[in-house]
């Protein structure tokens, strides 16, 4: 009987899997706008208008986008920069966004899916959920077979908060940005 005793337990850790992802997405919901973007472990806020870039290195960090280890996302360039505890940018990469923007502001983690279908019917992988706007969940993620929402758009009218990522930019997001982690938004 060891196999239907391990089916229970798996049975009931992914039933609490899903219990702690529903209850983090409705405490994100429920939570003033104004609240993403205060100062909620003392550090300094991101900077939230445009900060100029470097136009000879446009992949590089921009100026007042936060101190410490943190994920900076660019809602303009929809660039990503995952950046270590030393202010070192780890790995920079483009992304594809869907059609709901997060405010500028700081962030923190609230939940991670390993696979999921996304809104617009394709099956992804490794989701970092940051943010909610208006009902719409925003989040890191990458499509299993590699295409972006360019590629395969949503209905028109869809209203969508994935910000697609390549597959391996996928993995170094998974495995940086765990729960808690901080992910700051600039313009």
């Amino acid at each position: 009987m060891p196999s239907t005793s391990a089916g229970i337990v798996s049975g009931l850790t992914a039933a609490a899997l899903v219990t702690v992802g529903v209850l983090a997405y409705q405490a994100s919901a429920t939570v003033p706008a104004s609240l993403g973007t205060s100062r909620l472990s003392g550090e300094p806020a991101a900077v939230v208008s445009k900060a100029p870039r470097d136009t000879k290195h446009p992949a590089a960090l921009p100026p007042g986008s936060g101190k410490g280890e943190r994920v900076v996302y660019s809602v303009d360039d929809d660039r990503v920069w995952l950046v270590g505890a030393d202010d070192r940018v780890r790995r920079t990469f483009q992304v594809t966004p869907g059609t709901v923007d997060p405010a500028p502001g700081t962030y923190f983690v609230t939940s991670r899916s390993n696979s999921v279908t996304g809104t617009d019917g394709i099956p992804i992988e490794h989701v970092v959920r940051f943010a909610g706007v208006d009902g719409v969940t925003i989040g890191f993620s990458a499509a299993v077979e590699g295409s972006t929402p360019a590629a395969t758009p949503a209905a028109p009218a869809a209203r969508t908060g994935g910000i697609r990522e390549s597959r391996a930019d996928g993995d170094a997001m998974w495995d940086f940005a765990t729960i808690g982690h901080k992910v700051i938004v600039i313009r």
